[in-house]
């Protein structure tokens, strides 16, 4: 029995370092680290990234996935939700660092069962909301950082695109915001503007090429 941690590291300024930290912080003991890097999330499925496919071969019945958040496990909602039921079928247990969750497909309880799956539909739908709204947010943010051409960029950001990243996802499960400020290690007024802007925040990446 062994516990992995798997990241996407797809953005600069993220480190697996740092997630694992994070993950040990939140009390698990990880025996092996694997990442994909340089790899879109929002484009390539889980059983296509290289290290992803190496998931599957890598773990067996008893064995624990951590991931950062339910993101890292596809493209989309239909890719998350394969992945995390396939992994299951194994008898692999998938935990995530955010929030704690657990998706275990030892029970054998109809009830359990389908709140476990509603929880798995509910997880993968936030993930490919949040997606597409990051999406969306970059396109904006780009727009408006060539607008600006040579002008003043403005204040630099007081957050990196992954400090971003993990504040826009919580806020997408409206998490609480002392909650987000302390996983992000952000000050709760930055988040506050982060919510009230989210466009705004990423124009302000964009802008300076975070």
């Amino acid at each position: 029995m062994k516990t992995v941690f798997y990241s996407r590291v797809s953005v600069a300024d993220q480190t697996i370092e740092h997630q694992v930290t994070q993950a040990e912080a939140a009390g698990y003991k990880i025996d092996e680290v694997v990442a994909d890097h340089g790899v879109s999330g929002i484009s390539t499925r889980l059983a296509d990234r290289p290290q992803g496919r190496r998931l599957f071969d890598l773990l067996r019945r008893g064995d624990f996935l951590v991931v950062r958040w339910v993101d890292r496990l596809g493209r989309d909602y239909q890719d998350v939700c394969d992945s995390i039921r396939e992994f299951m079928k194994r008898g692999v247990v998938i935990r995530t660092v955010i929030n704690g969750l657990e998706f275990n497909g030892a029970t054998q309880d109809p009830m359990q069962q389908a709140v476990r799956d509603a929880l798995i539909a509910f997880m993968a739908a936030t993930a490919a909301a949040q997606a597409e709204a990051t999406k969306i947010a970059q396109r904006a943010g780009i727009e408006y950082a060539r607008a600006k051409g040579d002008r003043y960029l403005g204040r630099k950001p007081s957050y990196s695109r992954e400090q971003h990243t993990i504040a826009q996802t919580m806020l997408a499960q409206q998490a609480r915001i002392a909650e987000i400020a302390k996983e992000a290690g952000l000050t709760r007024q930055t988040v506050y503007r982060i919510q009230r802007d989210p466009v705004g925040a990423e124009a302000a990446l964009s802008a300076w090429g975070l």
